[in-house]
């Protein structure tokens, strides 16, 4: 069953459902930014900016020539950013950030909870402003749609919030891991996922990677995908990732939950 509410209340009651513990998650304290993993448009000016965890944005400018779309990213760090945190199958957390995305280009970006095989592409919890479309896809994650349970679309230049809460459980097929996504809307409005459930990885592939969960090796972060327009000159776009919050225990979720609920109605 689906959950809607407007009240900062509700964020509280998604930490009931997550009783799982873990010991061997990372301790996140900072973040690393990737950019040009795509770079179709190798003449555009990428800036950026990590004042993880309050702030981190990255901004693409020039996408006025030739090509598709770059591909830039960020992965949390557990080791002051000098080389991405790795997640295991069995590493309980929530993480959850502020959303904005400004400028010309149409642009998908959010989220990422990225597996083993597609470390800094696949996984996403996307924002997409060309469509408005808000779903979650790809790699390990289990599939679901905003946009099509709730209606909800996504208007560029509105900040959002978007959260992911993974518990691995048993790591069996009768207890598999499970993940719930949250949606905050510009309005405060609070949008949850059902609790779903991982379905089994490849049992050729285990050892070393794991089944029933997002496997060994994942990676945590955010992406920003701005597209080429060659009709609009110095097509740009720019994402901000705000207000970040990763938790590693349950106990903590509460707060995490009803933090960036207050510091989205303060924008």
């Amino acid at each position: 069953m689906h959950v809607r509410t407007t009240k900062a209340l509700a964020a509280l009651a998604i930490a009931a459902g997550f009783a799982a513990t873990t010991l061997a998650t990372p301790a996140i304290d900072s973040a690393v930014i990737n950019t040009r993993i795509w770079n179709d448009a190798s003449y555009s000016t990428v800036t950026t900016g990590n004042l993880y965890p309050s702030s981190l944005w990255i901004r693409d400018e020039g996408l006025d020539q030739t090509g598709w779309a770059n591909r830039h990213n960020f992965r949390l760090s557990a080791n002051g950013g000098i080389s991405e945190a790795v997640f295991m199958n069995n590493d309980a957390f929530a993480f959850a950030s502020d959303v904005t995305i400004t400028g010309t280009a149409n642009v998908e970006g959010g989220l990422n909870l990225s597996p083993w095989w597609s470390q800094e592409i696949d996984g996403v919890f996307m924002l997409n402003t060309e469509t408005g479309e808000v779903s979650v896809w790809g790699g390990r994650l289990p599939f679901f749609s905003f946009t099509n349970d709730f209606g909800i679309t996504y208007t560029k230049g509105d900040t959002v919030r978007l959260g992911m809460i993974y518990d691995p459980h048993s790591l069996t097929e009768t207890d598999p891991g499970t993940i719930q996504y949250t949606y905050t809307d510009a309005g405060g409005n609070v949008f949850t996922s059902p609790v779903l459930a991982f379905d089994m990885g490849n049992p050729n592939e285990d050892p070393p990677y794991g089944l029933w969960g997002i496997l060994n090796d994942a990676r945590v972060g955010g992406y920003f995908m701005p597209k080429v327009n060659d009709q609009i000159p110095g097509n740009w776009g720019e994402i901000h990732f705000d207000n970040m919050t990763f938790v590693p225990e349950p106990a903590s979720l509460a707060m995490l939950a009803l933090a960036g609920l207050l510091a989205l109605r303060r924008r």
